[in-house]
């Protein structure tokens, strides 16, 4: 039977370790009834024999602690919760018995903010890695190894798997339940827990503020310029006059300060300001699309949905009520 290790951390989120051991529980008990043996052997695992969280709203019992655990399959690691720099001291322990595990040839899979204990083991060093879209920017700037794949919703690369934001975890965790047994309980799975199955990206989701927990004032001046005027064609050498820098300097500095271009940053601005007027507006496309400064139809629809993943037709039917189809 394949051992699956749920660590229980310091500042968790409880969902996050529910949700994993009712699943593999529940294939458990589809193999069960159908007359197979179950797969799965599932604990939950920790440093400690009793974890408070949730500022001791909640209690979870460990059902051994990983001093006791001589060796797993699969490590799931679990959201956590508040300041990520504080959890991960929290946590420290937890980190080179994660390392020694992968090395022992254990799996390991990080549910959204997990992430951040992923990466303090060093794993995922020039690897691919998912996390909530909210906290892509903190991962970046405190594990600039790390390869942070913007809106994807599952990467697995060397025996790791990361996840995107919030419930999107599930995704992840069918596509373990695919991995370890096959296509059609995961399918089966996935219609029992109500889940859309093979969702890839977070990015219809994503709201995006732009970087600005930086030290550069002139580059925030311009970041700030962009977002008061949205419905203006700006170009890099306008902003950059502004600043009273060349070309090539404003640009490098722009993608320092902020990890976006500024071609980037300007059209994710004005994706969003669209994507707003989509949600809460009766206007019709056309209508959007000229207020934020594009005549070009078709580009317009390429940017939107490599910025979403949807088209924005589609994106005005999923999010708005009134929706009536543009163009």
């Amino acid at each position: 039977m394949m051992h699956i290790s749920i660590l229980v951390p310091e500042s968790s989120v409880i969902q996050a370790i529910a949700d994993p051991q009712y699943l593999f529980n529940t294939i458990n008990q589809f193999y069960t009834m159908s007359g197979r043996n179950p797969l799965f052997v599932v604990e939950l695992v920790g440093v400690k024999k009793e974890v408070s969280l949730n500022s001791g709203c909640y209690k979870v019992r460990t059902d051994k602690q990983i001093k006791d655990l001589g060796k797993t399959d699969l490590i799931i690691i679990p959201a956590l919760f508040g300041n990520m720099t504080d959890a991960l001291a929290q946590n420290k322990p937890l980190i080179p018995w994660i390392q020694q595990q992968y090395a022992n040839g254990a799996e390991v899979a990080s549910l959204c903010v997990g992430a951040f204990l992923l990466a303090a083991t060093g794993l995922v060093n020039y690897k691919k890695c998912s996390t909530h879209w909210g906290f892509s920017n903190e991962l970046k700037e405190l594990f600039p190894e790390v390869n942070v794949v913007d809106g994807k919703i599952v990467t697995e690369e060397s025996r790791i798997f990361s996840s995107g934001g919030a419930n999107s975890y599930w995704n992840l965790l069918l596509h373990l339940v695919e991995k370890y047994t096959d296509r059609p309980t995961a399918i089966l799975a996935a219609k029992y827990f109500a889940i859309d199955i093979d969702r890839d990206s977070q990015a219809a989701f994503a709201m995006f503020k732009g970087q600005k927990n930086h030290t550069d004032a002139v580059i925030r001046k311009s970041q700030e310029f962009i977002e008061k005027n949205v419905q203006e064609k700006l170009s890099v050498d306008e902003l950059a006059d502004m600043a009273s820098m060349g070309r090539r300097s404003f640009e490098r500095r722009f993608k320092h300060a902020t990890n976006h271009t500024v071609l980037e940053y300007i059209h994710r601005v004005k994706v969003e300001s669209a994507k707003r007027s989509f949600e809460n507006s009766r206007k019709n496309i056309s209508e959007v699309m000229q207020e934020i400064g594009y005549n070009d139809t078709k580009a317009f629809r390429i940017i939107f949905k490599k910025t979403t993943g949807l088209t924005p037709a589609e994106y005005k039917n999923k999010y708005n009520k009134h929706a009536v189809a543009g163009f």
